[in-house]
Order: C-alpha cells, then structure tokens, then sequence
C-alpha cells in the first residue's frame, strides 16, 4: 500500500516535472535571444563611441529607439567635410549634398547620383583636397567652423538645387583665393617664362604672382555695350589723363572680355570722365556738376532697367575708370555706385572718399605723342649731377610751401615754377638723383610715373594719397615719402641718404618700371594688366548677397 502510494506520487511528481520543464523551455531560449542581442547592441555601442570624434552626436536614437543604418559611401562624404572643419567649401559646394536635421538617411536614387556626378565633373574638381583653405582675410572679414569645435551633423541627405552660374564662380574664386594664400605661406615661386616677381619692391613677390596668373587663367569682365561716343566707348589718349582712353579701348579688345554676362565675374561701365567734363561742362553755369552728374545717373538707369546685374549686387560687381581730377566727385552722382562699386582713380585722395579696401589707385601717365617712344631710359647713377629736380605751375596748399623754401635758392635743388627756355624738361629728369612730385589742387600727378621711366627716384610730396598699385607693391622700397610738414628739411633728409641707398632705390625703381609701361597692345604685367590686377583683388575680396556660401 506504502509502495503503491511512492509509485503514484513518484508518476504525479515526473508528470509535473514534465509540464515545468516544457514551461521552462521557452523562457530558456528567451533568455539566450536576449543575451545575444544585447551582445549585438554592446558592438554598435562601441562602433558609436569609436566614430562619435568625427560625427559628434550623429548617432541619435530615432523616435522607435533604433539605431539608424549607415551607407559607407555617404559616411566617407560626411567625414570629408566634418574632418577639414568646413574649410573645403567648393568640394562641399560641388559635391551637391545637404545634411539636414531628420533622423533617417536615404540614399541617392542612381538617377540622382548621376545628375550629382555631372555637377561635379563641370568644374572638373575632387571631393577631398589636402591643405586647402579659402580663409583669406582682405579686410572684409568671413565666418569658418572651428575646429576647436564639436558640431553634429544630421543623417539624412537630400539632393538640392543646382547651383547658378555665380555660385559656381564665386566657388572658383574661393578656389583661387585658396592658392593664393597657399603662395603666399609656403614661399614656393612659380616658373614663368615672362617675368618672376622677387625682390622688397613686393609686399609678397610669391602671392602676387600666383594671383596674377589667376587672374589670367579664369577673370572675365562684361562691358556694357550701351551708350555712344564721344562720352562712352573713348577717351582721350594723348594728355595727362590718357590712361581713360587706353584703358577703355584695351578693356573693349582683351582677352578678358567676355561677351556673355552670365560667365563674367565683374562688370565694366565704359564711361569717360575726362568727356564728360569735355562736352558737357559750362563753366557759366553756376549748376555745372548737375549735368555731368544726370549723365551718369541716366547711363546707370540704362543699364539697371535693361540687365538684372546692377540691381542684384547694388553695384557692388561693377566698376568704372577715371583718370580726371573730377572723377570722384561726378561719382557720388549714383550712391551705390560711391559706396559698394570699385572705382578706379588716378586721383585716390582719402580725404575724398577713396577707400583702399574697395577702390583702386592708377597712375596719371602724361603720353605727349600717345605713346611711350622717347621717355624710358636714362644714364646710371654716377652721371646724375643734381640733388633733386621740380618744375611746376603754382597750384594746391603744398607746391607754395616747396618754391617758397627752394625756388631758386640752391644748385643742388633745382625747384622751378617755370623752366628757362632751351632748359629740357625730360633732359633735367635724367639729370637728376631724385625727382620732387607734390601735389597740386589734386593728389594725381604724372611726375612719379615720368621719374620711374627716366631712373629718377621719386619723392613724393603728399597727404591723404594712396600710391598707384600698393596693394601689390612697396613704394617705400623704390621711392622716398617726404612729410608736407618737412620740406623746410628736404635737402638734408635726401643728402643724408647714403650712396648705397640711393643706388638700390633707383636699381629698384627700373625693376618695377615695367608695371607702369603703356604698351600697345598691352604685355603681361604692364600698367594695363596691373590696373585689371588690382580689380581683381577687389573681386576676390567681394561677398555678393543672396549668393549660398558653404
């Protein structure tokens, strides 16, 4: 009876085990799935953490709590970007993709990916450049991502619009600004088979070189073809404001010109000063600027009403040129034009409002037959005999004080308000060391040009100037600057410069001649190329609004 109890108990007893066990069994298996599932999660964790210095907080759970996948072909895109701070615009730019804030990621369809590839493949530029940067400051200054700094970039990416043609080249200007200060810190030159800068007469021989030779390989300027002569499209090219009609007349022929203003990066108004003042000033009239000033305002609204460029930069892409004392004066006539366009004088007087950063200084250049036969060259240090040369109508606060203190007063300085006759103008220039060159009502004068073409050393006389081209070149390196309140002490300041000096001054002088040459047709680096130079730094240096900059 005791027995047959144990064998029913035992029977109940493995009955139940069974049913646990088969309760048991799942639970078990539950339990492996989820340890090795967390396993799994532990390793994308890792893979999370390991990244994370590069994408900061990319990997963000999505509102599932999933982890979200990862193209490859994408992440190396992102890295690119995120690795170089930012600093490779035209790649991200070119590259045609945009991280946007969404938690999910979709892949290009092919048929976009193609369309991206043909974006690039125009402008024929890798994704990834070593040591590239476009931070270039010229005064104006521009926002970059630190790299001292942690930014998380979102996931998903999407195809956006394609870039108009001045966002593709304001990429290549970037481009360009990125190898010019590439020049300019690795102090590598350039071989060229014309001329190599070198030398003190350069702020830095090396940057000018690569920006010249920028300029040349991609600047385009648009001239506006509106408007008649005599006022527009010429200019004079015999007197001391001939640089007007060269300049326009070059500008109208040069290989820069191009006549499809969607592929130019700047835009020329071929507008003569010197003409206006001409054909359209009454000296009887007691309102004489507001003529000369309608005309100009009338040609800006010509233009404006007929091309959408003016309207879409406020001017700040155009830019004119005048040599006539007048010039900046008639161009406060527009005030965009005063304010944002680049405008090129001869008389770049600051008390004026010329500003360095934005508008350009070129020479006043005196051509009596309209050409430069008979004025360059003349004989070596040791054959100058006379101290220093000056002959001048009286005119301007600072010439009176000059004749006053050396009109014929001393062999040494020969200061003339008027030459005796069968004296030589050209020939006392090559006579002398040093060529005296104040200014008269204005800044400009032709007399530092014709002291550089005949080796004279020029001192120059001046307030408030900005000599032709020092963006580029160091006039104290090649000239002597003389304060207005020390020419009571002009004889001992230039007797005191030593022989040795003074040679390298006017060694100097010669080397940096050929950038103040008028050649016809224009050579590389004459006063032409130099002249478009300094306007293409102003381009470089411009942010036009509405363009998207990444």
């Amino acid at each position: 009876m005791e027995s047959s109890k144990k064998r029913m108990c035992y029977s109940l007893w493995k009955s139940a085990s069974t049913r646990l066990l088969w309760i048991m069994v799942p639970f078990i298996l539950v339990s492996v799935f989820f340890a090795f599932g967390n396993n799994s999660k532990i390793s994308t964790s890792l893979f999370s953490s390991s990244s994370s210095w590069l994408f900061s907080s990319v990997h963000k759970k999505s509102s599932g709590g999933e982890q979200p996948d990862f193209q490859p072909k994408m992440v190396a895109v992102a890295v690119a970007v995120a690795g170089n701070g930012g600093t490779n615009r035209e790649e991200a730019l070119l590259e045609d993709y945009s991280f946007n804030s969404s938690n999910s990621f979709s892949p290009l369809t092919a048929e976009a990916d193609q369309e991206v590839q043909k974006e690039a493949q125009e402008i024929q530029q890798p994704v990834i450049q070593k040591n590239e940067s476009f931070n270039i400051s010229l005064d104006i200054p521009h926002e970059f991502p630190s790299l001292n700094e942690t930014h998380a970039l979102p996931i998903e990416t999407r195809i956006k619009r394609k870039f108009s043609n001045l966002e593709r080249l304001e990429a290549k200007l970037w481009k360009s600004r990125a190898s010019i200060k590439e020049a300019a810190m690795s102090g590598n030159q350039t071989d060229d088979s014309d001329y190599v800068p070198s030398g003190p007469m350069y702020w830095n021989a090396n940057a000018f070189h690569r920006s010249y030779l920028e300029m040349e390989k991609q600047f385009k300027v648009f001239v506006y073809e509106e408007g008649d002569q005599p006022i527009f499209h010429n200019g004079p090219c015999k007197s001391i404001y001939a640089m007007e009609g060269n300049f326009i007349y070059q500008m109208e022929t040069t290989k820069f010109r191009t006549r499809d203003p969607e592929k130019a990066h700047i835009f020329f108004l071929p507008i003569s000063v010197t003409a206006i003042v001409h054909f359209i000033y009454d000296r009887n009239s007691r309102e004489h600027w507001n003529p000369m000033k309608q005309t100009l305002r009338d040609y800006i609204n010509l233009v404006a009403g007929k091309y959408p460029y003016w309207n879409r930069s406020l001017g700040a892409d155009h830019f004119i040129l005048a040599c006539h004392d007048w010039g900046p004066e008639i161009s406060k006539a527009v005030p965009e034009l005063f304010k944002n366009s680049i405008r090129a004088l001869c008389n770049a007087n600051t008390s004026e409002g010329f500003k360095p950063s934005k508008d350009v200084s070129f020479p006043e250049i005196l051509l009596p037959g309209g050409t430069m036969d008979g004025l360059i060259g003349g004989p070596s240090p040791s054959r100058r005999s006379i101290l220093a040369f000056f002959a001048g109508g009286l005119h301007g606060p600072i010439r009176p004080i000059l004749l006053d203190h050396w009109e014929n007063k001393d062999d040494d300085m020969q200061v003339h308000r008027y030459l005796p006759k069968g004296v030589s103008y050209y020939g006392m220039l090559r006579k002398s060391k040093y060529c005296l060159c104040p200014s008269g009502y204005e800044v400009a004068s032709p007399r530092m040009v014709e002291a550089l073409y005949t080796g004279c050393v020029p001192v120059l006389l001046k307030d408030h100037y900005v000599p032709p081209f020092s963006d580029v070149l160091n006039w104290k390196s090649f000239s002597v600057e003389v304060p207005v309140e020390e020419i009571p002490n002009l004889k001992n300041i230039l007797a005191g410069i030593s022989t040795r000096q003074y040679i390298r001054l006017q060694r100097r002088g010669k080397q940096v001649r050929r950038h103040f040459e008028v050649n016809l047709p224009p050579k590389r680096y004459d006063v032409f190329h130099m002249i478009l130079h300094s306007i293409w730094l102003r381009r470089l240096n411009m942010r036009l609004r509405g363009v998207e900059y990444l």
